[in-house]
């Protein structure tokens, strides 16, 4: 499955965004925590975890792996895979193995496979959920199971306000990147008239709000599809009617590439704007043409900002990173450095997770009482000539 392909920005501008961001440390593996006093200070993964018994030591994954949006939970679990492949290289006396659920990015198939890995002892930590819509279904499996989640991508601000205490995430919510599309809307866009789409599932309500909310002030013209829907007519009529500069839609690539290619099609000339969920090759192989001067920003940093991962993962995988590829093999070095630190059990690695503070490939990793990253840069990218090129922070 082709992943995102993001074009490399110049050193300099890359370096200053990264400056800014406090992302994009080069360091290859996190150094151990600085509240858990029984980790090494250095705990570097790639390191013989001596003296550790991790027979049967398993992490989980949950995530879209097929489906119209399979490519996002692809490259999240291509990332993860890569620092487990790293870890076990290096300790050949401790095994980690990972379990991968394929949900399809469907909360109702998300849950019977959430009660599947909760009930497997072995699984001490998980990776994911990637969508926001599945975390939130099966968060309550996980927390009566006591078992620990690191989501390498869901977004929905609301995920981190039920009080769950085995629920983190490494990128910034949607309450930090709307207000990010929305100074990308008037400052570098200019726009005086927006339409905003969303796709009525929790990511895209969700981030949808957020972006209505900073755009109170301009003529906002409303809409929502389904996304299994042949066609999208009633919103592209509302835009063309609505005679918007911009567009906004908050959902997945494959919709997002559909809508476009029928907003051009109806003679809709405003600028496209979408977020995280469009951030994939796939949106411009969809739109064809059409794609051409579309914006999509993430709170996930670019995929080949980290020039040592990049190898890496081209390396195994014979492609470039996709979005949330490094975020989830942070998320996965987190997890596996609490194994080298002798944290097996799920109560013990969940009290590591909670203290855990050490540069990852994207940012400084540290999460608030309720699960959030440190951190909301939000980042663009513009589609040129039919490729992802990535310009750095939102001005």
């Amino acid at each position: 499955m082709q992943k995102s392909k993001i074009g490399r920005l110049a050193a300099t501008t890359l370096a200053l965004a990264l400056v800014v961001a406090s992302c994009g440390s080069d360091t290859k593996e996190p150094a151990g925590t600085t509240a858990d006093s029984t980790a090494s200070s250095t705990a570097d993964t790639t390191g013989a975890a001596a003296g550790v018994k991790c027979d049967g030591v398993t992490i989980g994954f949950l995530g879209a792996l097929s489906g119209d949006a399979g490519a996002l939970g692809d490259n999240a679990a291509n990332g993860a895979q890569i620092a487990i492949d790293e870890f076990n290289a290096a300790n050949p006396d401790c095994k980690v193995s990972i379990d991968k659920q394929d949900s399809q990015g469907d909360p109702a198939q998300a849950t019977p496979l959430a009660t599947t890995l909760a009930n497997n002892a072995s699984i001490i930590a998980l990776i994911g959920p990637v969508f926001s819509g599945e975390s939130k279904a099966t968060m309550p499996t996980f927390e009566t199971a006591g078992l620990p989640v690191i989501s390498p991508s869901a977004t929905n601000a609301q995920l981190t306000t039920n009080g769950w205490k085995m629920f983190h995430r490494v990128l910034a919510n949607d309450d930090k990147q709307g207000p990010g599309i929305v100074q990308l809307i008037k400052g570098t866009i200019k726009s005086a008239k927006v339409g905003v789409i969303d796709d009525a599932s929790d990511y895209g309500k969700g981030l949808a709000v957020s972006v209505r909310a900073g755009l109170a002030e301009l003529d906002i013209a409303d809409a929502t599809i389904d996304p299994k829907a042949a066609d999208y007519s009633a919103a592209v009529t509302a835009m063309k009617d609505a005679g918007v500069d911009t567009v906004f839609y908050s959902g997945y690539y494959a919709e997002a590439a559909k809508l476009l290619a029928q907003l051009r099609d109806a003679g809709v000339t405003a600028t496209f704007v979408s977020g995280d969920g469009a951030l994939d090759e796939k949106f411009v192989t969809g739109a064809g043409a059409a794609a051409d001067g579309a914006y999509i920003t993430a709170t996930a940093s670019p995929p080949d900002v980290n020039v040592d991962f990049a190898k890496k993962y081209n390396a195994a995988y014979g492609d470039e990173p996709g979005l949330y590829s490094p975020e989830a093999y942070d998320a996965t070095q987190i997890i596996l450095a609490g194994i080298a630190a002798g944290k097996v059990t799920r109560a013990d690695m969940a009290a590591f997770i909670e203290a855990y503070d050490a540069p990852g490939i994207t940012k400084q990793l540290k999460f608030d009482v309720t699960g959030e990253p440190e951190g909301s840069a939000v980042f663009y990218t513009i589609v040129e000539a039919g490729k992802l090129v990535s310009k750095g922070l939102v001005p």
